[in-house]
């Protein structure tokens, strides 16, 4: 008998491997065992379902793919997704209430028109700002590919892909799960968790959440609340069904920012908020969907997905704040009122199938995707005035506008795709992947205004990439990847006359990178290193700064980054970076009346280096003092690289006590040197949001 215990500084996990007889020799009347110690596998042994459909770990998978886990949630204590996102390497925030919050920008490309937000696996069409999900409660894990993947997920992935991916039923004994916490601005937070088997075929997962804080500046309270259910039915061994539905509300702090005062921020005006009294923000979501998994041998998969997406969002405000120096106060304007109705259904469909070819093992997976989306856009086409106010003692009054908020248009969208990948396995050291697929979309507008057709127009693209992996030792891939994208010129459920006679932007990246595991399996690193290049954008004709005209080239190229590492008893550190340059190649737009080049700048809002830091120490039985870093560099707020928003690092620090198996105390301080930051410039060059101040929060999780 050989007894191997693997055992490492995360867990410890016993085999008992078969006996064996050996003939060679007579054995020894008795066998002592034999007891070796290894390290725990690597997240690089993770099968990541974001890179690719074929079941790839992210050791096999030819580009940049991290997956953060719910225990990493846990542990940094991050509530918000898009929080959890930007610990990630190569990942920063430009949220503001426009675009839901949830805005990213990663290797020098923003938003959610060239950084596609998905929901376990599912995306919203041609819609500009995704409000689902936002909480972390629900969530099991985080995966996030860097560079295009339009193979999988069609346009407008240029930049990379963040799926968030959802608790989800599993077999067992019911567990249940409560956490409350408490903390400073008025915090308060419950969540509620239960999951298991109700019969032999039949599991379940329940999630609810809730959220309120007064939030750091001025008028900033905000809540939340979501739910999460699904139900899971083994009808055989090979044949499941689950059916899924979510629900998330929002009331967000109602927050646009403050100005420049005389070119420059002012530390005295940090908390102010110069909205009006009345202002609203609410954004609802729903996601209901019905799964299908077929597996009649272990070399065939099939899966379906019949789902349905709707959601409502609110948003009345006065939005624009300008620094005026000749009354010394803040002229307001574009008092907004709009509203959002859209929704989306549609089919996914895919196999996979693993075998031979030529003599190779070989996994191929092909499917469909097709989906009707629609949306109606009510407005008061953002006119109005509250007046201005003091910038140090405003009077927020009350919202204004003469315009009437009417429903103004309706984008509908048909929208079918064909993709399909394999792995060839040239050796079982060395292996190639190769996707493609093509996407066609149908726009239609109507101008509910004037009652008639706007624009009926199409889009079609193929994407795809090859790449490949070589095992240098079963420890250590190097691998390289080539890729093309497409990026729409803007959110196609938004598409106007104007734009609809452009093409689609397209992306060609090239990668290369090293992943490998060391230190029987207690340490891993990857690096990257990439080149990308982004075309027809839309830039301003020289010769008439009144038009547009699709000439304009962006790139990045750049490195990035990560280790993880147990190197001590109770000991273990976390820690990406990120470095690149981005800028326009060909880019021009209009200044004073004049059309002005801006080649060479740096897009705004991209930071060009970032880094990310977390440390924890398990000092003794039961209790872990943590702490972590996050650095993002100086970003511009306009194309011409003048206005600079300054690089920021904050700190977070964190000791939990476990009281016992089921029973944990944590007690947290966010940015506790309270260092002042921008996440964003938006709604004017000279209008920057300030991020969260410092808080402290105090949090009970109990297992039953």
């Amino acid at each position: 008998m050989l007894t191997i215990i693997r055992s490492g500084p995360y867990l410890g996990i016993p085999l008992v491997l078969a006996a064996f007889n050996t003939a060679a020799q007579p054995a020894p009347a008795t066998l002592a065992p034999i007891t070796v110690f290894a390290g725990p596998e690597t997240a690089l042994a993770t099968e990541a379902t974001t890179g690719s459909n074929l079941g790839l770990t992210l050791m096999e998978t030819p580009a940049s793919v991290d997956i953060i886990t719910r225990e990493q949630i846990e542990e940094r204590g991050d509530i918000s997704v898009t929080d959890a996102i930007t610990r990630a390497s190569g990942f920063s925030a430009m949220t503001h209430p426009g675009n839901g919050n949830s805005a990213l920008s990663v290797r020098g490309f923003t938003d959610s028109t060239s950084v596609m937000r998905l929901y376990d696996g599912l995306r919203q069409y041609g819609g500009v700002g995704v409000t689902f999900p936002f909480d972390t409660w629900s969530v099991e894990r985080i995966e996030v590919l860097r560079g295009p993947a339009s193979v999988i997920y069609g346009d407008g992935a240029i930049g990379g892909v963040v799926n968030v991916i959802p608790k989800h039923p599993t077999h067992g004994p019911i567990e249940n799960e409560i956490q409350a916490t408490i903390g400073t601005q008025d915090t308060a937070r419950l969540g509620l968790g239960s999951g298991g088997s109700l019969s032999d075929t039949l599991s379940y997962r329940l999630d609810l959440s809730g959220n309120y804080t007064d939030g750091w500046v001025d008028q900033g309270q905000s809540g939340d609340a979501t739910f999460s259910g699904a139900l899971r039915w083994d009808a055989t061994s090979d044949l499941n069904f689950t059916l899924s539905y979510a629900y998330g509300y929002q009331r967000p702090m109602r927050y646009f920012g403050t100005p420049l005062i005389d070119g420059e921020q002012n530390e005295a005006i940090r908390k102010k908020n110069y909205n009006v009294s009345d202002s609203f923000m609410r954004f609802r979501d729903q996601w209901t969907q019905l799964d299908t998994v077929w597996t009649p041998n272990d070399a065939t998969t099939l899966r379906a997905r019949l789902y349905h997406v709707q959601s409502d969002r609110d948003w009345r405000n006065a939005e624009r704040y300008v620094y005026n120096p000749d009354t010394g106060l803040i002229d307001r304007s574009d008092n907004t009122q709009i509203t959002h109705d859209q929704t989306q259904t549609g089919l996914t469909m895919d196999a996979a199938f693993k075998g031979t070819l030529a003599g190779l093992d070989n996994t191929v997976s092909l499917g469909f995707d097709v989906n009707h989306a629609r949306f109606k856009h009510i407005n008061n086409t953002y006119a109005g005035s509250s007046g201005p106010v003091d910038p140090y003692d405003p009077d927020p009054g009350r919202f204004n506008s003469d315009v009437p908020n009417i429903p103004r248009y309706r984008n509908e969208a048909d929208q079918f795709a064909l993709f399909i990948e394999d792995r060839l396995a040239l050796t079982n050291k060395w292996s190639v992947v190769a996707g493609l697929r093509y996407d066609h979309a149908k726009v239609t507008r109507d101008d509910l205004v004037a009652n008639e057709r706007a624009l009926s127009t199409t889009y079609s693209d193929v994407g795809w990439r090859i790449g490949t992996v070589y095992d240098v030792t079963p420890d250590l891939a190097v691998y390289a990847q080539y890729a093309e994208a497409a990026d729409p010129v803007s959110g196609l459920l938004m598409l106007s006359p104007a734009n609809a006679g452009f093409d689609m932007s397209k992306g060609k990246q090239i990668e290369v990178g090293l992943k490998q595991a060391f230190w029987d399996n207690r340490g891993e690193w990857t690096l990257a290193a990439y080149h990308i290049r982004k075309s027809n954008l839309l830039s301003r004709d020289a010769t008439d700064p009144d038009l547009r005209v699709q000439i304009g080239e962006q790139s990045s190229r750049g490195l990035e980054a990560s280790m993880a590492l147990a190197f001590a008893p109770g000991w273990k550190v976390e820690a990406n970076a990120a470095i690149l340059r981005a800028k326009y190649d060909d880019f021009t737009e209009s200044d004073g009346g004049a059309a002005v080049s801006r080649a060479g700048q740096v897009p705004p809002n991209v930071p060009q280096r970032l880094a990310n830091l977390w440390l924890s120490w398990n000092f003794q039985p039961g209790w872990t003092v943590m702490g972590g870093l996050r650095y993002v560099g100086k970003r511009y707020a306009d194309n011409a690289n003048t206005l600079e928003l300054p690089s920021y690092t904050t700190t977070d620090l964190a000791v939990r006590w476990d009281v016992n198996r089921d029973t944990t105390i944590t007690a947290r301080g966010y940015n506790i040197f309270d260092r002042a930051y921008f996440t964003t410039a938006y709604y004017t060059d000279t209008q920057w949001l300030y991020g969260p101040g410092r808080r402290f929060e105090l949090t009970l999780n109990h297992r039953f």
